[in-house]
């Protein structure tokens, strides 16, 4: 992990970190509380993705999930003020 601290984490961010070949990580998050305390870890990136059909919803596959799906997932976790989504 950066140690980014207090500042977001921005495209721009992401592209120097490889440029240098520092490490960033991402975590995966489908709602308010757990994208915070990603968030306050430092974590640089949240991914939300279409395994909250797997995760979330119990389906098989990812197949079902929407696009509707997805961005309400999105909304849910966009709350955090330093970590890209």
């Amino acid at each position: 992990m950066s140690t980014h601290k207090n500042k977001p984490i921005t495209i721009s961010t992401l592209r120097k970190l490889k440029k240098t070949s520092e490490k960033f990580s991402c975590l995966t998050a489908y709602e308010a509380t757990i994208a915070q305390k990603i968030s306050e870890a430092g974590v640089e990136v949240i991914l939300v993705g279409d395994s909250l059909g797997m995760v979330i919803q119990g389906h098989d596959s990812t197949l079902p999930v929407t696009m509707d799906q997805l961005i309400y997932h999105l909304e849910c976790v966009q709350g955090v003020m330093l970590t890209l989504i």
